[in-house]
């Protein structure tokens, strides 16, 4: 039997893991549509915003309008700091952070763009992470695994000594197409075996498997 790699990086997904950023998101891309004397978001395009990122989201909410170009121009120089205040932030997440960085190295892949830094600096969870990749940082977001094989190639690890934690269909295709590591987050029905509820739960499962076996 192949020798398991002890688990060496934990790669966060940002929305819906770290933070729940559903309202956040919300507010913000109706925020968008409003100055374009358009309507709210429907359910379907709430769901779509929440996994994708920020150019994907504009082009999908304004798909039936002649404004994508220019409402994409405006969300990029949008402040994003009121919208900030509707994140929250994971019951217990410093505290896991504070106790994982000590034994492993922690890392952040998300298809949000240039909102992270700010999110991370305002909510002071900048000092934990050893790299942070957002959409801006690679040509081919989520669920294209290109984000979770840079951090890879950044620490030099093999595949198996990393996990990614995620909460959607996006964050897993990433992480099988990497052939990384994959915990589930969340409420969710995702097709994978290892499951958690809260951050109490990822404690538990990360210290289980830090000798690096998932099966």
């Amino acid at each position: 039997m192949k020798k398991k790699n002890p688990l060496r990086v934990i790669i966060f997904d940002c929305d819906g893991v770290m933070f729940d950023s559903r309202q956040a998101n919300i507010n913000f891309y109706n925020h968008l549509l409003a100055r374009f004397n358009l309507p709210p978001m429907a359910q379907d395009e709430i769901d779509f915003v929440h996994m994708s990122t920020g150019r994907d989201s504009v082009r999908h909410i304004f798909r039936k309008t002649s404004h994508f170009e220019e409402a994409d121009a405006y969300r990029l120089q949008m402040e994003y700091t009121p919208f900030i205040k509707d994140m929250i932030p994971a019951p217990g997440l410093g505290d896991l952070l504070s106790k994982l960085q000590s034994d492993f190295l922690l890392a952040v892949a998300t298809n949000r763009s240039n909102t992270i830094d700010e999110v991370l600096e305002v909510n002071g969870l900048t000092g934990f992470f050893d790299m942070v990749v957002s959409s801006l940082d690679v040509k081919n977001p989520k669920p294209h695994p290109e984000s979770l094989l840079k951090i890879l190639r950044f620490f030099e690890i093999q595949p198996d000594e990393a996990v990614y934690i995620g909460d959607s269909t996006v964050d897993l295709d990433a992480a099988r197409a990497a052939d990384v590591h994959f915990i589930a987050y969340g409420d969710t029905n995702l097709p994978t075996e290892v499951k958690v509820r809260n951050m109490k739960e990822l404690e538990k499962v990360l210290t289980r498997h830090s000798g690096g076996n998932f099966n």
